[in-house]
């Protein structure tokens, strides 16, 4: 994944697009600074590609935060920048999945939990963490947990 990262990065370079390389530096800035941060906790080499999803995840979301205040404050340009930057930063993500994906999935995790009852969500919001993190989105996912247990 890092080194995909490093290669799209050099190949912007090349190519003079100013917004890639901005963003992918932003990327391997991130990332480096995960980085540090597990090598002080755990004498850890380097993050996983998992941990570089989430990094990446976590980008997007303060991207579409801003853009929507951006958008709210009348700074079109700005929100567009924000969107741009999202797109290049999701082509590194896994591929979301769709509706009916996150339906099948929801099932089969409240399936392999043994979840009954709306007091499950925990169970069911981690086991669906472990198998599709990055492919997502919790934000979204827990209302529908929510409501596939009341039924």
């Amino acid at each position: 994944m890092r080194n995909k990262i490093n290669a799209a990065l050099k190949e912007a370079m090349k190519a003079k697009d100013n917004l890639r390389v901005a963003t992918l530096r932003l990327v391997t800035a991130a990332i480096k600074d995960r980085d540090i941060a597990m090598r002080v906790r755990d004498d850890a080499t380097g993050v996983s590609d998992d941990e570089i999803i989430a990094v990446l995840a976590k980008m997007v979301k303060q991207r579409k935060d801003s853009a929507k205040i951006y958008e709210e404050s009348g700074r079109l340009e700005l929100a567009e920048r924000e969107s741009a930057e999202i797109e290049i930063i999701q082509e590194f993500m896994p591929k979301q999945l769709s509706d009916d994906e996150v339906q099948s999935a929801i099932g089969a995790a409240i399936a392999a939990t043994g979840a009954s009852s709306v007091r499950d969500i925990g169970k069911v919001m981690s086991s669906l963490k472990n198998d599709f993190s990055g492919r997502i989105d919790f934000g979204k996912v827990g209302g529908m947990v929510k409501s596939a247990l009341a039924q």
